[in-house]
């Protein structure tokens, strides 16, 4: 049997190493374009990421936006309302005299019969303590036209259920305004009503007026 030559066997081993370097060259390739792949659906994903992100913070500024414009809009028709109530507060206010130094049994009824003389009364208000509902010695008399303030003031220190009484013309309340000197605290209660018209103005536990002490009409 003849034996086979050391010539003879190289060319097989170059042989099967090339088929090795060829599979090994293969298979890298084949794990290169795998990872490119995976590189690329991955790029993929952050970016949709990064979309539903920029979204989201679109929305969260739309709504923002929003919800301030209904603020701005609250806001003017609060200041709206506002100017508004003092508007009227101011037109009642000049037609109406403060009257200080009123007997406690003084009813509405009684008041408006003792200024009925001046000219038509739309209103008689009689203050009360909040806390005990009992009256604190002065009221408001709303006159129906602001030239009839001038003819009650004529009744300034005149007697009434043997009191001498004061009027004054009222002054609307202005918030966050100082007092003055010596006018003491701010005070506060609830009064009882009357209309001339036949109608209870529903005052007592429910108007909310102003008294400080003495005479001033707030």
């Amino acid at each position: 049997m003849a034996d086979v030559s050391t010539e003879e066997k190289k060319p097989v081993e170059e042989q099967q190493q090339q088929q090795q370097q060829q599979q090994h060259d293969t298979v890298a390739s084949s794990a290169a374009e795998t990872t490119d792949a995976a590189a690329a659906s991955n790029n993929a994903e952050d970016e949709g990421h990064d979309e539903e992100e920029i979204s989201a913070m679109k929305r969260r500024v739309a709504e923002m936006e929003e919800e301030a414009a209904k603020l701005r809009e609250m806001q003017a028709t609060l200041e709206d309302r506002n100017a508004e109530m003092a508007e009227n507060r101011e037109d009642v206010d000049s037609r109406s005299i403060f009257v200080g130094n009123v007997d406690y049994s003084a009813s509405p009824e009684e008041i408006q019969a003792h200024f009925q003389s001046c000219g038509s009364i739309n209103r008689v208000t009689i203050l009360l303590d909040k806390f005990t509902g009992q009256p604190k010695g002065y009221a408001y008399v709303e006159f129906t036209e602001p030239s009839l303030v001038a003819q009650a003031l004529v009744l300034n220190e005149s007697v009434f259920k043997g009191r001498h009484i004061k009027v004054v013309p009222k002054r609307t309340n202005i918030p966050g305004m100082s007092r003055g000197r010596g006018r003491g605290g701010r005070g506060r209660g609830f009064g009882r009503g009357f209309s001339p018209r036949g109608q209870f103005g529903g005052y007592r536990g429910g108007f909310r007026g102003r008294g400080g002490r003495g005479f001033t009409p707030y």
